[in-house]
């Protein structure tokens, strides 16, 4: 278009707008927003702009009642301006209004939210005791917040961070920390970490201790899932999912995915985290069905199973009407859902009478003058899933007017005549085109005359196809980790190339610097937004730039999420066994609570447990239940956490700790054992029944037991929860006199069960004779072995378990004793050519017998103590020649037998050895390697000392040389 031509359109539209006179229109609304509140943020703008003719005034409505601008707010122009921002305070639903002389409009209502994170308590942590193998699960528990969070784990401090493995997981749905099997590296504290996104805070637990038990190792057992996702899921289209899955088990369980009808993952499915996660990106009808997560080992198998379903959106686009004088409009609203939608129609921000679904409205006739009538009705569409807001407006519009006029200057007459033809030209010589087409486009000139002579001027008309949105973004709702595309599409004049930008609630989206926005498409202007979350429901502006139009389109996006904790838990009707619970809802995220989970707390549980509860299903509208399966006389803490389509939600703040009432005692002592001791004695050990278990004060031990075949039980009481032996003592009875022994329970309430009976010997009679012969052979300077024949059961009175060995020099009354259930032993750590004494004596759990007769045993003389010396090797190819002096003993020490080298490469740790009688060895060098090499002696009293270390460097190329060095000594 030629430059003055398009600037004199400009000037033409600017005119129509300042002249034709016409109600508020909303250029910009407020949106559901999120706010990261923190120290700094001492003012927040919620966005509202409207045009229209007389200027519009703006005021604003708080939780549906007039907001009156006082200190905390103030206007500046439409938006509206929070100071010192407070979460309880401002949070709630904002609607802006905007007024003047032809009507009245509202703005869609806004929720307004803070993002928030509070400190976790600093109350410690219960230990949690666990057992060699048996599974663990650790939970967080996070603190009150609002916004996205993420979770991870540290482990004995920072930084040391959990690093998710086949044994390990941390659910970011409930934060918790599940170990598959615990071995003995897991003991140690673990700590709880939560970030909030948006707010970028991040708190931390106290630390959790985990202890091992030491009382036995878990035996191994099937598969249990622990972490599943929910059993069925609408998906919207484009969404991308998330499903957890991970089990306990012994051996660790091994996790793996597949679909119900055989047919095989698509490539962009992502599995992770040691399959502990299935991830399904831009979810399309072909990724519906049945998915299962299986968990096996040697034990077993478990599967979890859930139903991923395909669900389609619905919406309605109204469009602007231009309508002829005194004609009737139909409009029509209509929408389908489930629920049935309800309907509520708005003129002028003021609900109509008539609530129908077709509405007709008849526009009386305009003025002589023809100034513009505008009508804004609003159509509402709600039920319980989404809500569609749409706009409609009616504008007695001129059509597009072209005006020339022949005097050097461009002007518009604001009067709309009727003409008979498109093309009059007045007396003072303007040109006048009406509804311009693309015929009209061409080159005109002006020629003016008089008596005096003839001027003219000419001007080019270029006609563009204006720009339209043909395809523009539709107001949706989206669930937290979808990925969704908003479409943008145009249709253009082929010379022109559009240019689109986005904004979100009011601000120009900068693409460079998030990671969740994104645009797609060639020739369109789709907006992508992957993993959505909450902060990101808002208002969505499509603007398309030509060099000669602008046009713009919106979309509303509602995130859904999962629950928010449920508020104020409170426990009352206590009895020994079960508890009522009862709590308010939380926020629904804008999906409802189907269900709630009531979990329970002791100081002797591992974490949060989900307890059995009247009814066994809590629904989502009821607020009360009843936990039962509870243990007498323990301390509980409550919490509730809400499940909705999306997921769970985060729990409640825990209860006040309420005490079950006491109850007589159920639960017998395990493992009653015994045996052993001194003569005379029955030793009677059990494994005390856990606190947790005990029902009621005073708790202690009854002991019975009888000599077995009599038909009388002696008891014994013990007034002690933590007793675990009781020792009878009566020097009557023979050794290993078998008894029937039980041991029973008893608390204030009253008696509990006996344990099983059991069979317990007497103590022993130690051992009444000696090994019969001894004797012994010297092994080097340093070691001698041992050998005796065994003592004869039937020739001692007490029964041999095993013999004790004393060593002792003959000038010396301190012996060293070690005790062997063979008949043979080796003792090392002696000295060289020394003399000692040897007894051995048999010895049972009652003690040891006689010594037998010492025998006397000389060690042999110590091995050289000069290494060998002088040597020198030869490399030639890839072998290496040692040689090197023969070492002579001394007087005192035993005879050279031959030489030991040693060797390995450079980075091993493996040594090899030759052994030879002669003072020269021949290698093979391996390549590429260098080579340690040390020599020592052999004798009958051992190793002597080692050379020195010597290096041999690799072969360098495949040519053969020769290099001598000497060793150093």
């Amino acid at each position: 278009m030629h430059k003055s031509s398009r600037g004199f359109l400009f000037f033409l539209f600017f005119l129509l707008e300042r002249i034709i006179r016409h109600g508020p229109v909303f250029t910009q609304e407020p949106s559901d927003s999120v706010f990261p509140l923190t120290a700094e943020d001492n003012k927040i703008f919620i966005n509202c702009k409207a045009k229209g003719s007389p200027a519009p005034h703006y005021k604003w409505k708080f939780n549906r009642k007039d907001l009156d601008v006082d200190m905390d707010y103030s206007l500046v122009e439409g938006n509206l301006l929070i100071n010192n921002p407070q979460a309880t305070k401002h949070s709630g639903v904002y609607q802006c209004i905007a007024t003047n002389a032809f009507g009245t409009i509202l703005s869609r209502e806004a929720k307004v939210e803070f993002a928030y994170l509070q400190n976790f308590s600093s109350k410690a942590r219960s230990p949690v005791l666990v057992r060699e193998g048996q599974a663990v699960v650790l939970l967080c528990g996070p603190p009150p917040h609002f916004g996205e969070i993420r979770y991870s784990w540290i482990f004995n401090g920072r930084p040391s961070i959990v690093v998710g493995d086949n044994r390990r997981f941390v659910s970011q749905r409930t934060g918790n920390l599940y170990i598959a099997k615990v071995e003995t590296s897991d003991v140690g504290n673990y700590t709880c970490v939560v970030r909030n996104v948006m707010t970028n805070t991040t708190v931390y637990s106290s630390p959790t201790p985990v202890v091992l038990r030491r009382d036995a190792v878990m035996g191994e057992y099937e598969p249990k899932i622990e972490v599943q996702f929910e059993k069925m899921l609408h998906i919207a289209k484009g969404s991308s999912v998330r499903l957890e899955c991970f089990a306990l088990g012994n051996p660790v369980p091994s996790i793996s995915w597949k679909r119900a009808d055989g047919s095989p993952f698509p490539g962009k499915m992502k599995i992770n985290h040691s399959n502990g996660v299935l991830e399904i990106p831009y979810f399309r009808p072909e990724d519906s069905g049945l998915y299962e997560c299986v968990a096996e080992n040697s034990k077993g198998r478990s599967i979890a199973k859930g139903r991923l379903v395909f669900q389609s959106k619905w919406s309605q686009t109204l469009y602007d009407a231009n309508m002829a004088i005194e004609s009737d409009l139909h409009w029509e609203c209509k929408a389908n859902g489930k629920p049935q939608p309800v309907y509520r129609w708005l003129k002028n921000g003021q609900p109509l009478v008539s609530q129908v679904i077709i509405l007709t409205t008849r526009i009386t006739p305009l003025s002589p003058f023809y100034e513009s009538v505008y009508v804004k009705n609003v159509c509402i569409l709600k039920n319980y899933i989404s809500r569609l807001l749409v706009e409609l407006f009616i504008y007695y519009l001129i059509n597009s007017i072209v005006i020339a006029r022949c005097h050097w200057l461009l002007t518009f007459i604001p009067t709309i005549f009727i003409y008979c033809c498109r093309r009059t030209i007045s007396e003072d010589g303007t040109l006048r085109i009406a509804n311009v087409s693309k015929s009209d486009a061409g080159r005109y000139t002006c020629v003016a005359k008089n008596p005096f002579g003839t001027s003219s001027s000419s001007g080019t008309l270029v006609v563009k196809e204006p720009t339209k949105i043909t395809v523009p973004p539709l107001s949706m709702d989206a669930t937290v980790g979808e990925s969704i595309v908003l479409p943008c599409e145009v249709s253009k004049d082929s010379t022109l190339y559009p240019v689109f930008k986005w904004f979100f609630n009011g601000k120009l989206i900068d693409f460079s610097r998030h990671d969740h926005f994104g645009m797609i498409g060639s020739s369109s202007g789709d907006l992508m937004i992957r993993n959505v979350q909450l902060k990101h429901s808002g208002k969505y502006v499509c603007m398309v730039h030509t060099a000669v139009d602008s046009v713009s389109a919106a979309a509303d996006l509602i995130v859904r999420g999962p629950p928010g904790a449920p508020v104020g838990v409170l426990v009352g009707d206590v009895t020994d066994r079960t508890a009522q619970v009862s709590w308010g809802p939380g926020p629904d995220n804008h999906s409802p609570v189907t269900l709630y989970i009531v979990q329970a707390r002791t100081p002797f549980s591992i974490g949060w447990q989900a307890v059995k509860t009247v009814p066994d299903s809590v629904p989502g509208q009821m607020t009360l239940a009843t936990a039962v399966n509870l243990n007498p006389w323990v301390d509980y803490e409550f919490r509730v956490a809400a499940i909705n389509n999306v997921g769970v939600g985060e729990p409640s703040v825990p209860s006040k700790p309420v005490r079950t009432k006491a109850a007589g005692p159920e639960v017998a002592p395990a493992n009653v054992s015994g045996g052993g001791g001194s003569r005379g004695e029955l030793v009677i050990v059990w494994e005390p029944v856990p606190e947790e278990l005990q029902n009621g004060e005073k708790f202690g031990y009854v002991v019975a037991f009888r000599p077995l075949g009599t038909t009388t039980w002696k008891q014994s009481v013990l007034a002690s929860a933590d007793a675990s032996r009781y020792i009878y003592k009566n020097d009557t009875f023979q050794p290993l006199t078998q008894f029937e022994v039980k041991v029973g329970v008893y608390n204030e309430i009253g008696e509990g069960p006996f344990s099983p009976v059991v069979i317990v010997y007497s103590a022993d009679e130690e051992p009444s004779v000696a090994p019969p012969r001894v004797w012994a052979r010297s092994l080097s300077a340093s070691e001698i072995e041992v050998f005796w024949e065994p003592v004869h059961q039937s020739g001692s009175k007490g029964w041999i378990t095993g013999y004790e060995v004393c060593k002792y020099q003959k000038w010396m009354d301190d012996a060293e004793r070690v005790r062997v259930p063979e008949s043979s032993v080796i003792i090392t750590g002696l000295k060289g050519s020394t003399l000692y004494l040897i007894s051995v004596r048999a010895h049972n759990s009652a003690g040891t017998g006689p010594s037998s007769t010492p025998i006397s045993i000389t060690t042999k003389k110590p091995p050289p103590s000069q290494p060998p010396g002088n040597i020198e090797w030869n490399l030639t190819n890839s072998k290496v020649f040692l040689n090197w002096e023969h070492v002579k003993a001394m007087d005192n020490e035993s005879e050279v037998t031959g030489y030991k080298v040693v060797y390995r490469q450079n980075w091993h740790r493996g040594n090899s050895i030759v052994e030879t009688n002669r003072t020269s060895v021949e290698l093979q060098l391996p390549s590429e390697e260098d080579l340690l090499v040390q020599i020592k002696t052999l004798s009958d009293g051992g190793d002597g000392s080692s050379s020195g270390p010597i290096r041999i460097p690799k072969m360098s190329s495949e040519a053969s040389y020769e290099l001598i060095k000497s060793g150093a000594h």
